[in-house]
């Protein structure tokens, strides 16, 4: 490990070779084509992009002096970094499910309460104890870290894909954790500046009651308008996508006028509300913010680190390691368990949610605004931002590479998840979603409208109303133990572009989709699905008829052989559940083969009623 004094150096001489800094123009350009490049870096290395666009930062910023930011936005690079975390946290909102909090009251309430508070008061702790800050800065900085972050947290939990109901609590807590470390920051950060202030729990509880009640106040109220906007056709169709951002930055800035950070609060709450409503169709705005965030996200990490003065980082040395690895080992497994204890979660999600908690661009946005205004107050308010920056790659580096190990020690995940996502509700994707559920084999169902999936959540099938063309569908859907994606719906170009959205998610030999009568020559759109002639008309024709998917054990004494012979031309192979793990679709193009001790899902009438029918060949 390189020394303080070698790292300063490094640091020196680095930030003084002598490069020019290019013009306004160049340099916004620069930054949103070094986001995209970086995001897509690390989608082709298989890392979190978080690292890559830190990296990309510093390399900009204090390493080479390309980006200045300070002198590129001057007095608007506050208010667009706030801007930009509310449009995140808004498009977090709308990624909320309420039948999720249901499920989730008890042990998402102690995450982000007792959860908050255990972790606030031992990462102050270790602030001072390791890393000797002021009490004043061990308590802020305490404050600041009890979030986690949801841009970080939702492309980890979609590359894992942990059974359970641990990966929804990670998400709500992400999210509503967010709004709550920001705010508690914001009191503490006041009571710091005011010289006659102190930090008492009443302050605390006072101000937390008026930012609460602010933001609860004006998201409910802006939700309301919109949502009543759009039923009432005020806003034209073109114009849908415009409103809708513009009311999202009005929002914010009104809730944050009336008290400091109610405006994060009342994004959040907007987004919740529109997501949750039944009232007007809201897909195609949380599909304009889905790729928004990604490009905001790209910029903010690039900015917020190229922000980064060399000095500072020069600071890092081994106790600010030993601190991050404090936060990872010591302080949030003690917080998971002890927020948890009185949850009843196995004790196995328990322990993946304590493995698992990053910090994203909500921690490193608010430690950079709070830098300035602690000059002057804090005699080492320089090491906030720096300590800051490394907690977020530390943090996403080991939980990054470590969840997936973690998930699958704990028997949360495997590394051939068998689990099927079935797209398009219809009465054959109901049928054999249930026949799927009935044999152990993880399904979930979804279709971009709620009312046609009402008879299949009656029945108990895990649904999900989510829109599978969407720019990151995953994101809406629950993906524990899901392994490959079926396109079942009428339409032959959403059947393709499923495919071809998921196929980053699951790889392109584990997305099918309904035969469509051409070639498959894209193999970006999938395999057909299903024997010859198989396609939606037919089936739609034989549910009618009163088949439906059913499920056999083959074996030694019931090979495929007699199976057929039974059921002739009247049953039709779907799929195969090979070794109770591995779930196999049958292609067109026939490219598996079933085998003894396999289950076969077949469609079909009522077995008793058939018949003895000659062999018929697979």
């Amino acid at each position: 490990m390189m020394r303080k004094g070698t790292l300063r150096a490094v640091f020196f001489a680095l930030s003084t070779l002598p490069i020019d800094p290019p013009g306004a123009l160049p340099a916004l350009a620069g930054i949103l084509a070094a986001g995209v490049a970086a995001q897509w870096l690390a989608w082709r290395l298989r890392v979190p992009s978080i690292l890559l666009l830190l990296a990309t930062g510093l390399l900009l910023g204090p390493l080479t002096g390309l980006l200045d930011p300070g002198k590129l936005f001057g007095p608007l690079q506050s208010p667009m970094i706030s801007l930009a975390v509310a449009i995140i946290l808004f498009e977090g909102g709308l990624t909320l499910d309420m039948r999720e909090l249901r499920a989730l009251l008890t042990p998402v309430t102690g995450l982000v309460i007792g959860g908050v508070l255990i972790t606030w008061g031992l990462i102050a702790w270790a602030a001072s104890g390791i890393l000797g800050f002021s009490d004043g800065l061990a308590i802020l900085i305490g404050a600041l870290l009890t979030v986690t972050g949801p841009t970080v947290v939702a492309p980890l939990l979609n590359h894992v894909r942990p059974t359970g109901e641990c990966g929804p609590l990670l998400k709500w807590e992400g999210i509503v954790a967010d709004v709550i470390g920001a705010t508690l920051a914001v009191l503490v950060l006041g009571a710091i500046s005011n010289i006659d202030g102190t930090l008492t729990l009443g302050g605390i509880s006072l101000g937390l009651l008026k930012t609460f009640g602010a933001g609860l106040l004006v998201g409910a109220l802006c939700a309301s308008f919109l949502i009543l906007a759009l039923r009432q056709r005020w806003i034209p169709d073109r114009l849908e996508v415009p409103v809708t951002l513009g009311l999202v930055l009005a929002t914010y800035a009104l809730g944050d006028s009336i008290q400091h950070e109610a405006g994060l609060l009342a994004v959040t709450l907007m987004g919740f509300l529109l997501a949750n409503q039944r009232v007007v169709r809201v897909q195609h705005i949380a599909e304009f913010k889905e790729t928004l965030t990604t490009l905001l996200l790209a910029c903010l990490f690039i900015v917020l680190a190229a922000g980064i003065q060399p000095a500072e980082l020069a600071q890092l040395d081994g106790a600010t390691v030993l601190f991050v690895l404090a936060l990872i080992l010591v302080v949030r497994p003690a917080a998971a368990f002890l927020s948890l204890s009185t949850s009843k979660l196995p004790w196995q999600q328990k322990a993946f949610v304590a493995g698992v908690a990053p910090r994203g661009v909500v921690a490193i946005a608010v430690a950079a605004l709070f830098a300035s205004r602690l000059q002057g107050i804090l005699p080492d308010a320089d090491r906030l931002v720096p300590t800051v920056f490394a907690v977020a790659a530390g943090t996403v580096l080991v939980y990054g590479l470590g969840a997936a190990p973690l998930a699958r020690a704990l028997k949360l995940s495997s590394k051939d998840p068998g689990g099927v996502l079935l797209v398009g509700a219809s009465a054959f994707a109901e049928s054999l979603a249930q026949a799927l559920r009935q044999a152990g084999v993880p399904v979930v169902l979804v279709d971009s409208n709620p009312r046609r999936l009402s008879d299949a959540r009656m029945a108990g099938i895990t649904t999900a109303a989510a829109d599978a063309t969407s720019a990151h569908p995953a994101e809406h859907i629950p993906m524990g133990g899901l392994g490959h994606m079926l396109a079942l719906t009428p339409n032959e170009q959403v059947n393709r572009l499923a495919t071809q959205q998921f196929a980053e998610f699951f790889g392109r030999a584990e997305v099918y989709r309904l035969q469509d009568g051409r070639q498959d020559k894209d193999i970006s759109a999938g395999r057909s699905l299903f024997p010859e002639g198989l396609t939606y008309s037919e089936l739609a024709r034989r549910m009618a008829a009163g088949e439906t998917v059913r499920a056999t054990e083959l074996s030694n004494e019931f090979p495929l052989q007699a199976f057929m012979e039974h059921h002739g031309e009247a049953a039709v192979p779907l799929l195969l559940r090979r070794g109770g793990k591995r779930t196999i679709p049958l292609t067109r193009a026939a490219e598996a083969s079933p085998e003894a001790a396999d289950t076969l899902f077949y469609l079909g009438p009522d077995p008793q009623q058939l018949p003895v029918h000659k062999k018929l060949d697979l």
